[in-house]
């Protein structure tokens, strides 16, 4: 490589039906981040993917993948377990929303508490959890993130690119429609 050029970041796993996605497949634009429900830059970061997909509606899709610093975040990985078991009944998104705008609450009871406010089958979710059922889908999201570059959260990637810049709202607007190439 000459000097003066980067090398480009991207995502290795493509966006498929194993992942969580909210958004329409034909959306131009697919913001995919890679995060820790423990980190509180994450925790910045969830209003403000909210904010951009109400801004873009359609024209895009995200994608939510797990990258739990559990060295630095030791309730994080259960988190992502607690999510996935409830992604298993059907209810990861409203389980992702309540973890984020309850992030300082991440303790045995209160994750027992958020399954048993959505309705989940709270004894199944509590034996997945601790029969560590959903890790390894876990452990495939972590390592799809270090083969992409992956090195902290939260970190996305728009339309298989990873997006080095800022992530306030009106940059990764900006970011996702200039790959969309659609009008704001």
């Amino acid at each position: 490589m000459a000097s003066g050029q980067s090398r480009v970041a991207r995502l290795v796993m493509s966006v498929s039906a194993r992942d969580h996605v909210q958004g329409p497949p034909t959306a131009p634009a697919t913001l995919v981040e890679y995060g820790d429900y423990e980190c509180p830059f994450c925790g910045q970061a969830y209003p403000i993917v909210k904010a951009v997909q109400a801004r873009l509606g359609p024209r895009m899709r995200y994608v939510f993948r797990h990258f739990p610093l559990s060295e630095i975040h030791p309730r994080a990985l259960q988190a992502a377990e607690v999510a996935e078991a409830a992604g298993a009944q059907g209810r990861f998104w409203q389980m992702h929303d309540l973890l984020f705008e309850n992030q300082p609450e991440l303790s045995d009871p209160d994750l027992v508490r958020y399954a048993t406010a959505l309705g989940l089958d709270v004894p199944r979710v509590v034996t997945d959890v601790g029969e560590h059922v959903y890790e390894p889908r876990i452990r495939e999201d972590f390592m799809s993130g270090v083969r992409s570059g992956v090195n902290g959260t939260p970190t996305f990637f728009i339309n298989g690119i990873r997006h080095d810049g800022p992530w306030d709202v009106v940059t990764l607007t900006n970011a996702l429609l200039a790959v969309a190439r659609v009008p704001a």
